[in-house]
């Protein structure tokens, strides 16, 4: 133990836990870690309805005024981007596999050939960042290659898969919308088509056009000559009072009264029964009211079913979004990482600190020692 004390004196601990290590980190800092470049872009998206005036208009444009219908967006487009869905597209069309492999002399940063698909999407996501910024609203892309045109066209190729994928998801849901109020429609107007099918069917067998309205009229007509015969009557009482009852002007007036009951009882038929035993003119105006009816609330909900289809049409339109771009793609003038000076003083104070931990328990052994 004395011995093994002995060789971990202050200098050889300082050069064990402070020197040495420094040195293997400056020599992979400054030999063998890979440059990487970062682009930056701005996005947001806007939605066709946000009518916007001015100055304030123009901010709704890129900040969609806070809303938190446009957050939602923005964060399901974030979801998108560090998803496995864009990192095969992206691939598919820059061989990010290849490209991301290239660095044979950084170990630590260049992605294994041979790594599997939950390594590669995890490989993604530390080289691609996108942020939502809470003060502008906008999300902020940020995406690492080992060079500058890489970095800047894989930012733009991002942007604009993010930009299809939007114009997908907005376009489907207003087609969605559409289908919906085109059936609607397509019901309604079969409805309303069959129910004049059946009152025209009705008013042909018949032979009436209202039965109802033939109804009153028989009913009209009853009562008028309930009226010619009551008034019929009276002259004919008047008559027999100083006539005689086999003079020719009482029986023509007493004809005349029998002709009127006769033809007051065949109307009176008709609101019954007709010669033929067919349907009572009653029922007919019934059953005539009732597909009269249908026929009205079938007309009301082909005409609601026909605003509705124009209100989502125009709905659909209002409410296609569409990506913005605020900044495009930025290309580096020089290596955002590795921070070479920053990380090497970092892993200094780290390596100071263990040092002095290491240290103090030496010296806590020693005085037990003695």
């Amino acid at each position: 133990m004395k011995r093994l004390l002995k060789f971990l004196s202050r200098r050889n601990l300082a050069l064990l836990l402070i020197g040495i290590p420094t040195l293997l980190c400056a020599i992979y800092l400054y030999v063998f870690a890979a440059d990487r470049y970062q682009s930056e872009s701005a996005i947001t998206i806007k939605q066709s309805g946000d009518q916007s005036v001015g100055l304030a208009g123009l901010a709704s444009i890129f900040a969609i005024s806070g809303g938190t219908n446009a957050h939602a967006d923005l964060m399901l487009l974030q979801t998108h981007i560090l998803s496995m869905d864009m990192l095969q597209v992206v691939d598919k069309q820059l061989g990010l596999r290849k490209a991301w492999s290239a660095p044979r002399m950084d170990f630590f940063l260049r992605l294994p050939e041979s790594a599997s698909a939950d390594d590669f999407l995890e490989y993604w996501r530390n080289r691609v960042e996108a942020r939502y910024d809470d003060e502008s609203g906008l999300l902020i892309l940020h995406t690492q290659g080992f060079t500058a045109e890489q970095s800047q066209q894989l930012n733009r190729v991002i942007v604009q898969e993010s930009e299809t994928f939007i114009n997908q998801i907005s376009q489907r849901l207003a087609r969605e919308q559409m289908n919906f109020a085109a059936g609607e429609l397509a019901t309604a107007s079969d409805k309303y088509r069959q129910a004049k099918t059946k009152m025209l069917a009705f008013q042909e067998k018949y032979r009436m056009l209202d039965p109802a309205a033939q109804a009153q009229a028989t009913t009209a007509l009853s009562l008028e000559l309930q009226s010619r015969l009551t008034k019929l009557e009276a002259d004919l009482r008047t008559a027999k009072s100083y006539m005689d009852e086999h003079s020719y002007q009482v029986k023509a007036m007493r004809q005349q009264a029998d002709a009127l009951r006769e033809q007051m009882a065949a109307e009176a038929a008709r609101g019954t029964t007709d010669s033929k035993g067919a349907t009572r003119l009653s029922t007919l105006a019934g059953d005539f009211r009732e597909l009269e009816i249908e026929v009205n609330f079938a007309e009301q909900a082909y005409k609601s079913a026909t605003i509705a289809m124009e209100t989502a049409r125009v709905e659909s339109m209002r409410k296609i979004k569409s990506l913005v771009l605020v900044a495009s793609a930025t290309k580096p003038d020089e290596a955002a990482f590795p921070r070479r000076g920053y990380d090497l003083l970092a892993l200094l104070l780290a390596f100071s600190l263990a040092f002095g931990i290491v240290r103090l328990l030496i010296t806590t052994i020693e005085d037990h020692l003695d």
